[in-house]
């Protein structure tokens, strides 16, 4: 074109609208737009998928015909569609070939605001006009939203902006102002929190899929969403307001022992805002000043680290790949942020196997539950080799420190030494006190508060004490019964009632026991004495006799052979009590005469 000029434009130029401004502000006399076909294609591709480049794309398109129609330019589209192997090549620049093609082709200026595209066209001769997409502000528009104690800000289409106010686990959510956001206010601001991170060094694009994003850009994590994903548009940005060192968090000189010189594979668990990313950040500084190689797994990348510590994301959307490349860097430590697929508790597993130190984060709201939550995707006997502390954060704090262990033994509660098995024991790491156990029972892998199991003992077992005084007051009302466990009981009654409770070869109390289900040992009760007596003792030629003083006639008196019980009897007339030498009781007492056994008597209560 003598007095024109014909241009091929890219898909980033048209994405970003700057090609549509150039048609509507910028006199180009002559002018001749050549859309390529393989343009269109990847724009309807993207929208098929239900991204938003792919509408906005094609939205532009429609606004550049309008731009030409009204200045008198003419558009066209030329170019062969890509086939199935350019398309799975889009990601190497088959694409981006076939558009320079096209200008080569066309005699034309290819219009891009991607610098590569630009770079390999002037190199292959192509004219080009390289277009900036977006030159950098001092300050994005959300900023002027952020206080130095604002935690987060949620923007949302119809909603005035509120955002979080306060500290983590001390915080107010408050109107910014009273008029609400608008759609075109809101798509400004993602259109300039996108460009910014493109060209912004601190900037990354840490997730895309239909309708929504996450990214990082220097302090913020940014994640958007848009209809139909969400029910309007809506933006989220996030940013720590403090940067820790583990100091702070005044830990006891126990935990910071083990932290130096045990703990391998770290849970750093609690709730949303609870300050968890804060306390990695602060562990990760921690064991880089103790000489540590340390590495970070993340996605969004928002940890507050030193430029020392190489923070790694999804390797090619995947952190198994970003874990294969860490074991050949060999780091002391890896910080895990967020865990939260299947398989990011496999890879957190295998790399601890493999003998780097882990440290993961993860959401719970309760510090048992970020066990609970690798049950089932591993082995239960392999849980402590890969978990051996786990730290539990609110509102900022440490709360709670439990250590893992694995044993064998009878679960709490189980009696049968048979029952034995490995078992998990979670304990508070300050006080050493069991508070669950892990094991299998029967085809699942159970957790069980200790406490809980002693609570449920203690109430089963008064219980059965009760069942068994109420049966053996039939025999004797001055029963006594201890309960040792849920499954054995001593009954102390009566010397003379124990044949008849036991009956002929058993057969009465095996019949109790089967009814009560409890193993019963049946002892004599040793009667709870009263005042002591004074007595005399006095050695005839057939007797040994105890001379008390005669008001006691007639009462019942207990005999206790140093601290044994050895009988109860009634007093004789005179306050005489006798006993014969060739009696079985008669040759006791004259053993413990010989013996210089003190012997008292106490009046029977």
């Amino acid at each position: 074109m003598s007095n024109g000029i014909r241009i091929v434009p890219d898909t980033s130029i048209i994405i970003n609208g700057k090609l549509a401004e150039i048609l509507e502000n910028e006199e180009l006399g002559l002018c001749e737009v050549v859309i390529p076909a393989a343009v269109i294609d990847e724009l309807q591709a993207q929208a098929s998928k239900g991204r938003e480049v792919g509408f906005k794309g094609l939205e532009q398109v429609k606004k550049i015909r309008e731009a030409a129609e009204k200045r008198g330019y003419l558009v066209r589209f030329s170019g062969e569609r890509p086939t199935l192997e350019d398309i799975k090549l889009a990601k190497s620049g088959r694409i981006d070939a076939i558009i320079r093609d096209i200008a080569k082709n066309e005699g034309a200026t290819l219009y891009t605001s991607d610098y590569v595209q630009a770079l390999v066209a002037e190199a292959e001769g192509i004219p080009v006009r390289y277009i900036q997409a977006y030159e950098k502000k001092p300050k994005l528009t959300f900023e002027e939203y952020f206080t130095p104690d604002t935690l987060s800000l949620h923007l949302k289409s119809g909603v005035p902006p509120m955002a979080k106010r306060g500290k983590p686990g001390n915080f107010v959510l408050v109107k910014v102002r009273d008029q609400p956001c608008t759609e075109d206010e809101l798509e400004y601001i993602i259109n300039e929190i996108v460009e910014t991170a493109r060209i912004s060094e601190e900037g990354s694009i840490e997730l895309v899929r239909s309708h929504a994003m996450v990214i990082q850009l220097g302090e913020y994590r940014i994640a958007t969403a848009k209809p139909p994903f969400s029910d309007g548009l809506e933006v989220t940005i996030v940013r720590p307001i403090v940067k820790l060192t583990l100091e702070d968090y005044r830990l006891s000189e126990k935990l910071m022992e083990r932290l130096k010189n045990k703990a391998e594979g770290i849970l750093i668990a609690g709730p949303p805002g609870s300050g968890k990313t804060t306390f990695a950040s602060s562990l990760a500084e921690f064991y880089s000043s103790q000489g540590k190689i340390i590495k970070t797994l993340e996605s969004p990348r928002d940890l507050q680290v030193g430029p020392e510590i190489t923070q790694y994301g999804p390797l090619e959307g995947d952190f198994e790949k970003t874990a294969e490349l860490l074991l050949l860097v060999r780091p002391d430590y890896t910080i895990f942020d967020e865990i939260r697929k299947s398989k990011d508790f496999q890879i957190f597993a295998d790399m601890r196997l493999a003998g780097v130190g882990m440290v993961g984060v993860v959401h719970a709201s309760d510090p048992v539950d970020a066990i609970q939550r690798f049950i089932g995707r591993l082995e239960l006997g392999m849980i402590p080799s890969v978990i051996d502390t786990v730290i539990f954060l609110k509102d900022g704090e440490v709360k709670k420190v439990y250590e893992l262990n694995l044993v064998v033994k009878v679960p709490s509660g189980m009696t049968s030494v048979d029952l034995a098995r490995p078992v998990i024991e979670v304990r508070d790491f300050e006080t050493g006190n069991l508070e669950y156990e892990i094991y299998t029972y029967g085809e699942e892998n159970v957790i069980v508060p200790v406490s809980e199991v002693e609570r449920y003992l203690e109430e089963s077992m008064e219980i059965v004490k009760e069942k068994l005084v109420e049966r053996f007051k039939m025999y004797d009302p001055n029963v006594e019964v201890e309960v040792l466990s849920p499954g054995k009981s001593i009954v102390k009654v009566d010397k003379s009632l124990i044949p008849r409770i036991v009956g002929r070869r058993g057969e009465t109390i095996n019949k109790i026991e089967r009814e009560l289900g409890i193993s019963i040992e049946l002892v004599p009760s040793i009667p709870k004495h009263g005042e002591e007596v004074e007595y005399e003792y006095v050695e005839t030629g057939r007797a040994v006799e105890f001379i008390v003083p005669g008001k006691y006639s007639g009462a019942k008196i207990t005999i206790y052979l140093g601290r044994e019980y050895f009988s109860t009897v009634t007093v004789g007339k005179n306050g005489r009590i006798r006993f014969l030498k060739n009696s079985e009781n008669g040759r006791k007492i004259m053993e413990a005469i010989s013996r210089d056994v003190d012997i008292k008597l106490y009046l029977e209560d």
